[in-house]
């Protein structure tokens, strides 16, 4: 019998990861176009186009939105990549106007370190970020930089850890203090 030899991969192959090229969509050309570095994700199973953004420049990509017309913050929220991962702060804006029933959508995201998970707060151009943000930060314990009320709204302020993490451990019990 003939012994069948496997053929390893060569370093080379064996550390490339797959990459899908993404085709940029119409609000990614635009903002690349006026100087704002980012990268495009995939588009959702709607078809809404995926932006990827750093912190550090949050703030003035989401004002260059804003002042392209998306004046809606449709929905700010949070998810954990998984234990060890990173937590990821997500927000679809769209543009609202006079008559428009198919409004263009477009969702941002922004990929934190665990063990830093600190972003600025849209706050100050999206108004309706207040309790979506401050959710995201009672449930993950990503810290809004610069909310004006950053606090706990769905856990007792005493809690420790965030429940949404997936590496929480739920405690055994939690004592009620000056529950009459």
């Amino acid at each position: 019998m003939a012994e069948e030899e496997s053929k390893s991969p060569t370093p080379e192959e064996g550390n490339q990861e797959e990459t899908q090229i993404v085709e940029a969509g119409k609000v990614s050309k635009w903002l690349t176009e006026n100087g704002f570095e980012h990268d495009s994700l995939e588009p959702d199973h709607l078809g809404v186009e995926v932006l990827k953004v750093d912190r550090e420049v949050l703030l003035p990509f989401c004002t260059a939105l804003y002042a392209y017309g998306f004046n809606y913050l449709q929905c700010q929220a949070a998810y954990d990549t998984g234990p060890g991962g990173e937590l990821v702060s997500m927000y679809h804006l769209a543009k609202v106007a006079d008559n428009v029933t198919d409004p263009e959508e477009v969702r941002i995201k922004v990929f934190l370190p665990r063990d830093d998970a600190r972003v600025p707060s849209v706050y100050w151009i999206w108004k309706g970020a207040d309790w979506q943000e401050r959710e995201s930060y009672d449930m993950y314990g990503i810290v809004y930089e610069g909310h004006p009320n950053l606090k706990r709204i769905l856990m007792p302020e005493d809690w420790v850890g965030y429940p949404l993490r997936k590496d929480y451990i739920s405690p055994d019990f939690y004592e009620l203090q000056d529950a009459y």
